[in-house]
């Protein structure tokens, strides 16, 4: 059976090979990424296992007549369409669980740099060689309400460490644990609750239909004023016009984000411009991001959060097997369209 690996390292590789070539498979790897602005030139795979850049929809579906399966490397799969695939009888399955920490500590990194001014202080002495401290004077932690949107592995792992950091926490999730609120001591409230009270904003929920744009134009009015967003999530769940405005409005005191909205068109936008026909969409959060990143008040990284020597290697485990698990004839892993 063919297989693809896109978006790959070096290092990953061996580690493939090592496991699936007793398999039989006849196994291809490239860095690139698959877009309908960059498709590989074979196109007679029956399984690919992408990254998160690739995308995976449908007139790129069409370019892979013979694919069955595809290993999404991430526990986010709003790259591929599921329904598409389900139509044509192709399996698709993620990486559930591979960073909880990973993402959280990353998470809190933001949380710290944003409120104690870490970046800025760092800059100015490289930049500048200025040791002043204007400018610089921060807000503790202690004390401070943690709001966590998306109370799952990686909320509750945020919850531990803001209760290190002696934060009070609230959550806003679908699905409460409540044998976790329990041990944890934190309280569940709605999510327009949670804005109007959180002096941080954390977000930790999944993109799909009900959770794009969670956060837009109408109850961004609603947080409390010169609390901070977290966003190590999707950029999607905020509508970007939306944060562009509370953060000139001073709603927000700042904004920390690993995720942009139209984040794949920022990384490529000379493909996007060669674009027949422009997305008034799409271009116009394009320049909002790029006010975003000119806001002295907002911290901009590359989805980088999951970006753990350990991380990957749980994310290359688990994706081979799926993949065996898809060539024995036990899928596991497998996400509804």
């Amino acid at each position: 059976m063919k297989i693809g690996f896109f978006e790959t390292q070096n290092w990953q590789k061996d580690l493939v090979e090592k496991a699936l070539l007793n398999k039989g498979a006849n196994l291809f790897f490239s860095s690139q990424k698959i877009t309908p602005l960059s498709l590989p030139s074979q196109k007679d795979f029956e399984i690919l296992s992408i990254f998160v850049d690739s995308r995976l929809h449908k007139k790129v579906l069409d370019c892979f007549p013979n694919l069955k399966f595809i290993a999404v490397r991430a526990t986010g799969y709003d790259n591929v369409d599921l329904k598409e695939c389900a139509q044509r009888g192709i399996l698709v399955a993620n990486v559930p669980s591979y960073g909880e920490n990973t993402v959280a500590e990353f998470a809190f990194g933001l949380i710290l740099n944003l409120t104690r001014k870490i970046y800025h202080a760092i800059d100015q002495i490289k930049e500048k060689s200025s040791f002043s401290l204007k400018g610089l004077s921060g807000v503790d932690l202690r004390g401070k309400t943690l709001g966590v949107v998306g109370a799952g592995r990686i909320g509750k792992e945020m919850i531990k460490i803001a209760k290190g950091f002696g934060m009070k926490v609230i959550a806003s999730d679908p699905f409460p644990d409540f044998t976790f609120q329990k041990e944890m001591g934190f309280e569940y409230v709605s999510l327009e609750e949670l804005l109007s009270k959180a002096d941080i904003i954390s977000l930790h929920a999944p993109l799909n239909e009900k959770t794009y744009h969670l956060i837009n134009k109408e109850n961004i009015k609603k947080i409390k004023k010169g609390a901070y967003l977290i966003n190590t999530a999707r950029g999607g769940l905020v509508e970007t016009e939306a944060l562009v405005m509370a953060l000139k409005k001073g709603i927000l005191a700042g904004a920390a984000l690993d995720v942009l909205e139209e984040e794949g068109e920022i990384k490529d936008e000379l493909n996007f411009l060669t674009k027949a026909k422009a997305w008034e969409k799409t271009l116009k959060n394009i320049i909002y991001n790029h006010i975003l990143m000119d806001l002295p008040n907002v911290l901009i990284t590359p989805h980088n959060a999951f970006n753990s020597k350990e991380a990957l290697e749980r994310i290359l485990n688990t994706t081979i097997l799926n993949i065996r698990g898809f060539l024995e004839g036990k899928p596991i892993n497998l996400v509804k369209s």
